[in-house]
């Protein structure tokens, strides 16, 4: 009986013992294959975002050369060349897309602007200010111009109104006061906004040319040439607001301190006003005129006619024929020459396999395009093959976005125009709209694309699985046992 007693008490030890033995290797087995087939399942489910941020990284690689210098446009060979067809001492027409000049008297010699200089000044205020901005007429602005110039308008000390009311008493009336007041709103002082003129034709490439005053009152060094008065105002032009505001021949005014009711400004220049007969012209569109003792009759003018852009400049011209003198300008240059887009019509550089070189850099022709805004000048008949080329790698700081060189095209020696060679844009791509997110977020989804890239070995996951069931195997067979007993 006792005998019995001990090995049965034997027997349940060892199956106790066994037990505690099984239990204790599946819980082995299962705290290491658990997490990896946790992981296995995890991964499985990350995207495979490790090759898609690769292809995004390289998309953009070489779009954002910048090459920065000058391009000045040489006197075009006109038909005539005559000093006969004006009677002002310089004038210059200039087509506006190409930037060639067409005819041109005494073109560098300098001469003081007067108020033309406003074209300078207004496009400096819209460049930096909002239209609808509020611009103060301060004590300084009022008094800072000369005893004789007058005050149209009976402007006051305390006046207040938009940038875009004071354009237009600057441009269609040719305010001394609102120059002052636009130069203090921009700038804080007429002194800062001198500046910015003279850096601002500098980076146009103008070389004859300097600014006292913005609103081009007599000055020890106020002084432009012809040619360098036909590059500010071709950049002027090109600016749709500032076209628009000299564009137009009547404008309603506020009510300011010394007019309580709004009142009416018109233009000065006698060529936009129909019933300025011999003066009008048709085609004439904007411009500013200007006058000085000093400076005799100034003049701007910017025209449009069967698709082509020119502007013309006097300087001390004679009163009235100044407008005549204009006129002639424009007439020669609309008579007597035609335009090619360049972009429609060169195709070296964009095309073919031969890569470009440009200061160094390396570009495939399919990674580079003209930009479409580019023309050159030719007399009546000509043709885009009679033009030579070259690459210029020293830029206009004004010019284009994303531009790597100019392409330069002379006529006998005479350059006539040009257009910027350019990167193509680039689409903006998933990668680069998406938020940016920060480096422990890119590293965690780094670490895990890279494990889904290796993934889990087949024969880990098998071993996994034969495990669980072998241990669960292995549970029943001594729970059998256990109830034989």
């Amino acid at each position: 009986m006792g005998k019995t007693r001990r090995q049965t008490g034997d027997k349940h030890s060892k199956e106790g013992c066994h037990r505690w033995l099984f239990l204790l290797a599946g819980f082995i087995v299962i705290s290491i294959f658990a997490p990896l087939f946790c992981f296995c399942t995890s991964a499985a489910l990350v995207p495979d975002n490790a090759k898609e941020a690769r292809y995004y990284c390289s998309v953009g690689i070489g779009a954002a050369a910048r090459i920065q210098g000058k391009v000045r446009f040489e006197k075009y060979p006109g038909k005539t060349g005559s000093s006969k067809l004006i009677k002002a001492k310089a004038g210059i027409v200039m087509d506006a897309d190409s930037g060639a000049v067409l005819y041109g008297k005494n073109i560098d010699k300098k001469y003081p602007p007067a108020s033309i200089t406003k074209l300078l000044t207004a496009l400096i205020v819209i460049e930096n200010s909002d239209l609808d901005e509020m611009v103060n007429f301060t004590k300084s602005a009022m008094s800072n111009v000369e005893s004789d110039s007058g005050n149209r308008f009976d402007m006051e000390e305390g006046d207040v109104m938009s940038v875009k009311d004071a354009l237009h008493l600057l441009l269609l009336q040719s305010s001394n006061q609102a120059a002052n007041a636009l130069a203090e709103h921009v700038a804080g002082s007429n002194k800062a906004f001198v500046e910015m003129m003279n850096q601002k034709v500098a980076a146009l490439g103008c070389v004859s040319s300097h600014f006292d005053n913005p609103s081009g009152l007599n000055g020890d060094t106020q002084y432009v040439s012809a040619r360098d008065m036909a590059v500010i105002s071709r950049a002027a032009f090109a600016n749709p607001q500032l076209l628009e505001i000299s564009s137009a021949l009547k404008y309603k005014m506020p009510a300011t301190i010394n007019n309580p009711k709004p009142f009416i400004i018109s233009t000065e220049h006698r060529m936009l006003k129909e019933e300025e007969v011999p003066y009008y012209y048709k085609s004439a569109k904007a411009g500013k005129t200007g006058y000085l003792i000093k400076a005799g009759n100034t003049l701007v003018t910017y025209a449009e006619q069967d698709g082509k852009k020119l502007i013309s400049v006097i300087l001390k011209g004679r009163p009235y024929q100044y407008f005549l003198d204009g006129k002639a300008l424009l007439k020669f240059g609309f008579d007597n020459f035609d335009n090619f887009n360049v972009a429609e019509q060169e195709r070296e550089y964009v095309t073919g396999e031969t890569s470009v070189e440009i200061d160094g850099k390396s570009y495939l022709p399919s990674d580079l395009e003209i930009d479409s805004s580019g023309a050159v000048t030719v007399s009546k008949g000509g043709t885009f093959a009679d033009l030579k080329h070259s690459l210029v790698t020293e830029i206009s700081t004004e010019h284009p976005e994303r531009s790597v060189a100019f392409i330069q095209y002379t006529y006998k020696g005479h350059k006539v125009g040009g257009a910027y060679l350019k990167t193509k844009d680039v689409p903006e791509t998933k990668a680069q709209s998406e938020p940016t997110k920060s480096e422990s977020e890119k590293k965690s989804e780094n670490q895990a694309a890279k494990k889904k890239e290796k993934g889990v070995p087949v024969w880990l996951i098998l071993l996994f699985v034969l495990a669980a069931f072998g241990g669960g195997g292995a549970y029943l067979f001594y729970a059998r046992r256990r109830n034989r007993w």
